[in-house]
């Protein structure tokens, strides 16, 4: 509990008292040099992982003059996060970040968490001068049972490969959610796929492309519909691309993050989270869910 008193009064800018300052100068300089060891990648799954311990450390990741969120949850800056965590029960979060990637200024993580309930996210944090200046996030209930695979939704391989190829993995995979779910032209689903080889991980749908084709005919059969509008971010690292994207689900406006593993120039494997989007007086701040 003084961990988490101690990392909200750095969130909320309370300043540490000179006798505390004094008790800890002796170990700023090594503190600060392994901070400035700590990849990006690292830092990011420190400062999720904070949120269960209540380590301060990783709160100086941030930039305190400049912490833009996106989590419509949540009021800008560093202080509306702190206000967050400030709800939660005392010793019941959780955090399992199960895959990190970094593509440029931007460091993009899948974790599995367990704060006002269970729940899995990606979240999105950007660099700027060797800090964290902004946050995007998706957020989804944890389903009570797998799929029809028996796969979770976050299952499965993290190994990060091909790095030389991340470039022409993520026009793949841009062009596969604009032609199938933006543009809907399904004649050319079968040509971004190795035959029916396809692990799907998303709680409703089994393996294969005909449990896709069979999830998409039940959902049109109840009259539910799945549109995508507008693709806002494409990130990836080697064989890992996330893309995220703004439309419908069953008449909702919609978050999509989709995170893809593509093996040898075809789509081998998804995991996703799906949010809605609140309406715009229910938001905290003015950032917007995207705004990339």
């Amino acid at each position: 509990m003084k961990k988490m008193t101690l990392s909200l009064a750095i969130i909320l800018g309370v300043g540490l008292s000179p006798a505390c300052q004094a008790q800890n100068s002796s170990n700023s300089k090594t503190k600060k040099e392994k901070k400035m060891e700590n990849s990006n990648k690292q830092q990011v799954t420190d400062l999720l992982k904070s949120i269960q311990t209540g380590a301060s450390e990783p709160i100086a990741y941030i930039n305190p003059e400049k912490y833009i969120q996106h989590n419509l949850g949540a009021a800008d800056g560093l202080a509306g996060f702190g206000a967050l965590l400030a709800q939660l029960p005392k010793n019941s979060a959780k955090v399992n970040t199960v895959r990190v990637f970094q593509d440029g200024e931007y460091v993009f993580s899948q974790t599995e968490y367990d704060f006002f309930g269970p729940k899995i996210g990606f979240d999105i944090f950007r660099y700027e001068n060797g800090k964290i200046v902004e946050h995007w996030d998706n957020l989804q209930e944890t389903p009570k049972e797998a799929n029809p695979s028996g796969h979770t939704m976050i299952d499965g391989t993290t190994e990060v490969k091909d790095l030389d190829k991340t470039a022409s993995n993520k026009e793949l995979v841009k062009h596969f959610v604009t032609d199938i779910l933006v543009n809907g032209k399904m004649e050319k689903l079968s040509g971004y796929f190795d035959g029916d080889n396809y692990i799907q991980h998303n709680p409703q749908i089994a393996d294969q492309l005909s449990g896709l084709g069979k999830a998409l005919e039940y959902l049109a059969s109840i009259g539910v519909t799945m549109k995508y509008d507008t693709i806002h971010q494409v990130l990836g690292e080697g064989n890992f691309v996330l893309i995220v994207s703004e439309g419908t689900f069953g008449g909702k406006h919609t978050s999509f993050y989709d995170l893809f593993r593509v093996e040898n120039g075809k789509i081998a494997e998804h995991w996703d989270v799906i949010e809605e989007i609140p309406a715009k007086e229910n938001w905290k701040n003015s950032n917007g869910k995207f705004g990339f």
